[in-house]
């Protein structure tokens, strides 16, 4: 297949590209960077050479939109917010652009999207259902980037949206700096530790992109998270048992406010989200289970 990601550069991107690679489809990327050929992947130029973009483009069978300026990137100021919605919103709207432009149409695209689309809660248990949404920053920002995604319907092509999780990876996501206190022998529980954790390993990231583009009954809304979603004090205690650790030095939340402003939601308050769509779609998790994950995450620092 011919399959073209936008944000292909970040963390998600390169795990997906890897994955795609190993199973032989040709790869694009979109990049505001000079077009060129690397390792065996076309990088693009977009948003200014629109004919040659698009006559290279012809005869795509998949779009995956990750692009997007990261939640983790600097503490959530106005004009940081500003950064965080537009930059989805407006990559969005792009590829639907283009998208509308070819002369045949992709037959999928797969739009990231986040569990925080959900109401944070600690008893309620979420599935792609639900529809009474967060209306918070994140939440907002979640529902108008799936909204505009939804646009492509019109054009007869399937959308897929992933509602990530809590994304764990070796070296990026948000697994290292929970790391960081047990490194230093002072990890605790972050917050009351009642608050829900729904993780997912990278690698079950990118192989939940690459069903929902091959499988045709991957449509509208899907949750990739971990079958098994934890609390934050036994994600703690794991990560501490996992690297042979002390939990103990708590993290108040008053603390992590004050550090963090307004970002200290992601870590202080959460969801119990389930992957409902693809298990009923029979996809298998290659990491169900948060110490199987760990102990294949860290096993190359212990």
């Amino acid at each position: 297949m011919k399959i073209v990601i936008a944000g292909g550069t970040g963390f998600v991107g390169k795990a997906l590209i890897q994955l795609l690679q190993d199973n032989g489809h040709d790869i694009f990327v979109l990049t505001r960077h000079e077009s060129k050929l690397e390792n065996g992947v076309h990088y693009v130029q977009w948003l200014h050479q629109q004919e040659q973009t698009l006559a290279i483009f012809e005869g795509v069978d998949a779009f995956v939109n990750l692009a997007g300026v990261s939640l983790n990137n600097g503490r959530w100021t106005k004009k940081q917010k500003k950064a965080i919605y537009w930059s989805r919103m407006n990559a969005t709207l792009e590829i639907i652009r283009i998208m509308d432009m070819l002369t045949i149409k992709p037959k999928v695209l797969v739009n990231a999207s986040a569990v925080g689309i959900y109401p944070t809660s600690t008893q309620a248990i979420y599935d792609e259902d639900f529809t009474d949404y967060a209306t918070d920053f994140l939440g907002t920002t979640v529902h108008d980037w799936e909204r505009h995604a939804k646009r492509a319907e019109a054009l007869g092509i399937r959308v897929a949206l992933a509602r990530f999780g809590v994304i764990l990876g070796r070296n990026s996501g948000a697994l290292p700096p929970m790391l960081l206190p047990y490194q230093m022998h002072i990890g605790g529980t972050i917050g009351s530790g009642e608050q829900w954790l729904s993780w997912v390993h990278i690698e079950d990231v990118a192989r939940a992109i690459y069903f929902a583009i091959t499988n045709e009954n991957i449509h509208g809304p899907f949750n990739i998270t971990a079958p098994h979603p934890m609390r934050m004090k036994e994600f703690g205690q794991t990560i501490a048992e996992v690297m042979g650790r002390r939990h103990w030095l708590p993290v108040p939340s008053f603390a992590m406010r004050l550090a963090l402003g307004e970002q200290s939601t992601l870590v202080l308050e959460g969801q119990q989200v389930l992957p409902t769509l693809l298990e009923q779609q029979h996809f298998i998790f290659k990491y169900p289970y948060l110490k199987q994950a760990l102990e294949n995450l860290l096993k190359a620092q212990n």
